[in-house]
């Protein structure tokens, strides 16, 4: 049952009326270690814009001898805007790694002309482990512009993940820095990426590019 409800919120990005302050979001990592592909779109769906539905979907696949850390993830989360700087959102999600979960969110969002900053905790129940867990998202994006067209754009992302609030599981640190020109990004990037209790680490040097839809 929770199969098909989270394959109907998939389904419903379709029916989503088209309004103003909906965007994609498209990027590429490419690196000798380590390819990474993401979307993300957020499309509101009332006219105040009080609730919207964000969609996070990525592939991350590693060279031959790290398969075993490729990953696919999936997740539509109904987000509603308590106030203009923080939300709260309920969520389903798909990872190739930890199968299903139901997700409650908190999302507190900061933003100024150059710089905008995230935070978002996490409580969670994984249908594969039985198990009840936390984790918190911080991204902070300085976008500097550099002429009326051509800007610098610096992103970072960082994820950890705790089972049982106190073993680690999963995190991740994202660095980009490139140039953005209308739409269009590109630049270069680091992944680092830990997984288990005592983490093991991979790092990956490569290059980006990011269009926003």
């Amino acid at each position: 049952m929770k199969k098909i409800l989270f394959i109907a919120s998939l389904l419903s990005l379709g029916l989503v009326h088209h309004l103003q302050a909906q965007f994609t979001q498209v990027e590429l990592f490419t690196g000798l270690d380590k390819t990474d592909f993401t979307i993300f779109s957020s499309h509101p769906i009332n006219k105040s814009r009080t609730l919207l539905v964000n969609t996070l979907a990525f592939f991350q696949k590693f060279k031959r001898e790290h398969q075993e850390f490729n990953e696919v993830g999936v997740q539509p989360t109904l987000f509603w805007n308590v106030t203009k700087t923080l939300a709260i959102g309920s969520s389903i999600y798909y990872n190739s790694f930890a199968g299903y979960s139901e997700r409650l969110s908190a999302k507190y969002v900061f933003k100024s002309s150059l710089l905008i900053f995230v935070l978002m905790p996490t409580v969670a129940y994984s249908e594969q482990t039985n198990t009840i867990y936390a984790e918190v998202f911080v991204q902070i994006q300085y976008n500097k512009p550099l002429n009326d067209n051509l800007s610098l754009w610096l992103n970072g992302q960082f994820l950890t993940i705790w089972d049982e609030f106190r073993l680690h599981s999963r995190s991740y640190q994202q660095y980009r820095i490139g140039l953005s020109f209308y739409d269009h990004q590109a630049g270069v990037g680091l992944d680092i990426d830990q997984y288990g209790l005592k983490p093991i680490e991979k790092i990956s040097l490569g290059f980006y590019y990011r269009i926003s839809i």
